[in-house]
């Protein structure tokens, strides 16, 4: 068996979660009396590779009932959220920890199983995605391995349990977790025989809602390989049927290496971008296509519009044309457009040009339009038609001036627009 950095001799270094709070609580309520309870999962996994852990599931032998009858008797809170298929969820002091009967399948349809509930961790384990997902962990802070899931983590290695096709015919999301994990866990690399079946099988996933796509596209982008990984995909023809048009692969591996150049955190909207808009319209498919929530959708037109003038620059606006943008698309959109035209470029990662201008976006107050339809009013200019068509012709003067603020300048101006119809 493999050691990883959170685990020493098959086991897990750190036993704080197994001694103490919700996880240590539910095992001591679930655990003896004939039966068997352990951590399960993803869970298992970061921990063996000396990560935090949040979101803990348990696999046990204990029936649905009695789970229920020994968490009541605990004094947690029992949800019957899929009490149907063998999962309860226990919420021990706040947090939910989804309990599920051990379980073989029986009957799969490419989106639901039908199972039969059992008391063979390996059996259960056999049913699972791949090796790396497939471990479990004991009370006692032992790693249970029966499918060489350590030696693959160890190896940065993502395989399918078992046969591929048979993993993915059973739920095609497998698909994209296969190329998640893979950006995550496998270094880039990706294992071959996975890739061909997802290769053969990948027009299964047109059978998949728009919501579980959405959410592993997003998980994907932000993993530390993400880079490698789509690129394989685009060339591997997932990236148009995935996202209903044309990817940007490199665009996007691009963008990553300005952001590592930086220092600054994955942004799965930004990320979205680089890979999939290049044109406002390109927005609102995705909007579409991968059910993005109204904000997501906002934030991907706004940064298509105000990336528009700047397609094909090589380098950034001067500091005028910044404060045009900054004052036109405001900050987020100003950012992410000048990001993305970055990313488009030919430009060093760590150009000193383009950071400096994403700072001056940053740090430089948005220049807002120093006057009102209130101060016409005050010159004497009644309400209607004519107010607006001022406002308008004023915006585009103090624009061309540079945004002044000083009230002379912005006196001058602003008789100038009005001079520019009936006057005042």
């Amino acid at each position: 068996m493999t050691d990883l950095p959170g685990l020493k001799d098959g086991r897990l270094e750190d036993l704080a979660p197994l001694r103490q709070g919700p996880l240590a609580k539910a095992l001591r309520a679930l655990n003896g009396e004939g039966e068997e309870t352990r951590l399960i999962g993803g869970a298992v996994r970061d921990l063996a590779l000396g990560e935090s852990a949040f979101d803990f599931d348990l696999a046990t032998t204990a029936t649905p009932e009695e789970v229920i009858r020994r968490g009541r008797r605990a004094g947690f809170k029992v949800a019957l959220t899929g009490v149907a298929h063998g999962t309860v969820t226990l919420v021990v002091n706040g947090r939910p920890i989804e309990v599920t009967t051990l379980r073989e399948d029986v009957e799969t349809d490419g989106r639901h199983a039908k199972v039969a509930f059992g008391r063979d961790f390996s059996a259960d384990a056999r049913r699972r995605d791949f090796t790396i997902n497939a471990l479990s962990l004991d009370p006692d802070g032992r790693v249970h391995d029966s499918l060489g899931g350590l030696d693959d983590l160890a190896l940065g290695r993502v395989r399918f349990i078992g046969d591929a096709e048979a993993r993915i015919r059973e739920d095609y999301l497998r698909i994209l977790r296969f190329f998640r994990f893979s950006a995550r866990f496998g270094g880039g690399a990706i294992d071959r025989e996975g890739l061909d079946a997802a290769i053969r099988l990948r027009g299964g996933m047109a059978r998949l809602s728009r919501e579980r796509v959405r959410a592993e596209v997003l998980k994907l982008i932000v993993a530390p390989h993400a880079a490698d990984v789509v690129r394989t995909m685009g060339e591997c023809g997932f990236l148009e049927p995935l996202l209903g048009g044309m990817g940007y692969p490199g665009r996007l591996a691009r963008l990553l290496a300005v952001e590592e150049a930086r220092g600054t955190e994955p942004d799965a909207l930004l990320r979205l971008a680089a890979l999939a808009v290049a044109l406002p319209e390109d927005a609102d498919r995705l909007h579409d296509r991968l059910r993005l929530a109204n904000a997501e959708w906002r934030r991907l037109a706004a940064a298509a519009s105000a990336l528009t003038p700047l397609h094909g620059i090589e380098t950034p606006p001067g500091v005028r044309d910044l404060k045009k943008l900054l004052f036109a698309a405001k900050r987020r959109a100003a950012r992410d457009a000048l990001m993305l035209a970055e990313a488009e470029s030919s430009a060093n990662a760590d150009d000193a040009a383009f950071a400096e201008a994403d700072r001056f976006l940053a740090e430089t107050p948005e220049p807002k339009l120093p006057v009102g339809g209130a101060d016409l009013a005050a010159r004497g200019i009644p309400r209607g038609p004519r107010v607006g068509e001022i406002l308008s012709a004023f915006r585009d003067l103090w624009v061309e001036a540079g945004f002044p603020s000083e009230p002379e300048a912005v006196d001058l101006l602003l008789k100038k627009a009005a001079a520019s119809g009936d006057g005042f």
